[in-house]
């Protein structure tokens, strides 16, 4: 049986978007983004994030420090009693100074390439599927990759996604 999956943005729906967030101490989640995460858990939902972190390419941090920062986020999420299967992250951007992350890619949202990489790793109903994200851009990717995308523009979380799942 396919899964069911909700894919969130991170800046701006799980966190408080700050410039280039990669220190823990500079983390503070959005309201109810815990509790939304492990209300969509028990529903069973597989949970992803997809975010762009443009910050590795233009030498901000490093995939190692962003790394630490998402093991922190999972671990507070588990606490919470929910669960992200995995976070998929494009490090990519055209105007980046790290040469490796410099340039044109297939995942960096409003390209779809990092939901479907998810799509393609776990076996997901795309038709009992949806993303939450706080652009245009996060919606785009997701109607790209065939996925219902909701744009959240402030709130508490768990209000939100509880909405969009009374309605589905």
């Amino acid at each position: 049986m396919k899964a069911k999956a909700v894919f969130f943005d991170r800046d701006g729906v799980l966190n408080v978007d700050v410039a280039y967030l990669y220190k823990i101490e500079n983390l503070r989640w959005i309201d109810g983004a815990r509790e939304a995460v492990a209300y969509l858990t028990q529903l069973g939902y597989t949970i992803f994030v997809v975010t762009n972190q443009s910050g590795i390419a233009r030498g901000y941090y490093t995939v190692e420090q962003m790394n630490e920062l998402h093991a922190y986020m999972q671990r507070e999420i588990a606490a919470a009693g929910g669960k992200i299967e995995k976070i998929y992250y494009c490090p990519h951007h055209p105007e980046g100074s790290v040469p490796e992350y410099t340039g044109v890619c297939d995942c960096r949202k409003p390209k779809p390439g990092m939901l479907l990489q998810a799509l393609a790793d776990y076996d997901i109903d795309k038709e009992q599927s949806f993303l939450v994200g706080d652009s245009k851009r996060d919606v785009e990717a997701a109607e790209a990759a065939g996925v219902k995308g909701y744009l959240y523009t402030g709130g508490n979380l768990l209000d939100f996604v509880k909405n969009i799942v009374s309605e589905r």
